[in-house]
């Protein structure tokens, strides 16, 4: 059996050798998940200038970071996350749970009347390393998550969350069928082939 200081080793080697880790720091973003979301944003022609976005789980900031950078003061961008961020210029940061009160007071005075063009969310809840616990506890996220865009994201837009293989991911998918009048999946090239993950991304909101 392999020894878990030996599996960190090379976790560690691979990261230092991912070429999108390579790309990230030479174009002085946060990380490597930048490019996943630059990916389908290319593809989808998700964000335009006047939208409202908001990046729930965004620490360490990519996401936001890369619209912030493309599109500047043009596109109001609000990041959420329970962790530290460090300032980003153009995005409004709120630390916090985005289920709680307080957090959802402050999303609301920043939006100030307005409702939300496109919801992000490259979350992933704790793992404990049982699957039924892991399982439930990702599809409680996900439910969160769509709660939120009920109450705020307008009429025909979009939502983009991470999804891994597994039941949470076909329950959220069954759910969005009834909330939004499309879905497509999505795995870009930055997601590392041997990762459960993909992307689905929720389309044209339904009243």
């Amino acid at each position: 059996m392999a020894r878990k200081g030996n599996k960190t080793g090379e976790w560690a080697r691979r990261h230092i050798n991912d070429p999108y880790v390579k790309k990230a720091t030479s174009q002085g973003y946060r990380s490597r998940a930048v490019f996943k979301f630059k990916e389908i944003d290319d593809q989808d022609n998700l964000v335009r200038p006047g939208m409202v976005v908001v990046d729930l789980g965004s620490a360490p900031g990519g996401w936001s970071q890369y619209i912030a950078r493309k599109f500047g003061d043009k596109v109001t961008v609000i990041a959420i996350d329970l962790l530290d961020m460090e300032p980003i210029e153009h995005v409004h940061f709120i630390k916090g749970d985005f289920q709680d009160e307080a957090v959802l007071e402050a999303v609301d005075k920043l939006l100030n009347g307005r409702k939300i063009d496109l919801v992000i969310s490259d979350m992933a809840p704790n793992i404990t390393g049982v699957r039924s616990v892991d399982e439930a506890q990702y599809e409680g996220l996900l439910d969160s998550v769509l709660y939120f865009c009920e109450c705020r994201l307008k009429q025909n837009s979009h939502l983009l969350v991470k999804l891994f293989e597994g039941s949470a991911a076909h329950y959220y998918r069954r759910e969005v069928k009834s909330r939004y009048k499309s879905g497509v999946v999505r795995k870009p090239g930055a997601s590392r082939s041997k990762s459960r993950e993909y992307y689905f991304l929720a389309k044209n909101r339904t009243p």
